[in-house]
């Protein structure tokens, strides 16, 4: 039996985060929900996927974002095109290209940052769950 993956983050403004996430990363809106117990809240991913990603607003208690500079989302993209194609549509979806804390994902990656805070790393390179190929 394969596992699903759901990421949870709550966000400042949810119509700016889930626009930012489809145009930068193109991903699809696959589902949602509102006023659910006072909250709001959209996943986004792909039906091919075992993941997606769900942003929520609590209309009663609004939180406020803390991640981290090493809490991270990393998409291994190794074809050179692809990759520097999409660290363009994160620019232009309107993340903030930014130094990555952890100088590991410099040589081959690029980081950004949303609205809130939240990073994600665009990885030149291939992931394999093969720990001989994991860093050491």
């Amino acid at each position: 039996m394969s596992a699903q993956l759901r990421i949870a983050r709550p966000v400042t403004d949810l119509v700016e985060t889930i626009a930012m996430y489809k145009n930068g990363l193109g991903l699809d809106e696959i589902g949602g929900f509102s006023d659910h117990n006072g909250f709001d809240g959209v996943m986004l991913g792909s039906r091919a996927e075992n993941y997606h990603f769900e942003f929520t607003f609590c209309r009663r208690h609004p939180l406020k974002p803390t991640s981290t500079p090493e809490d991270l989302l990393v998409f291994y993209i190794p074809d050179p095109q692809a990759w520097a194609q999409r660290c363009v549509s994160m620019l232009a979806a309107g993340f903030t290209e930014v130094q990555s804390f952890n100088p590991y994902w410099t040589p081959n990656g690029r980081t950004f940052e949303d609205r809130d805070g939240y990073r994600v790393v665009i990885q030149r390179a291939a992931w394999s769950n093969d720990p001989a190929a994991l860093p050491q």
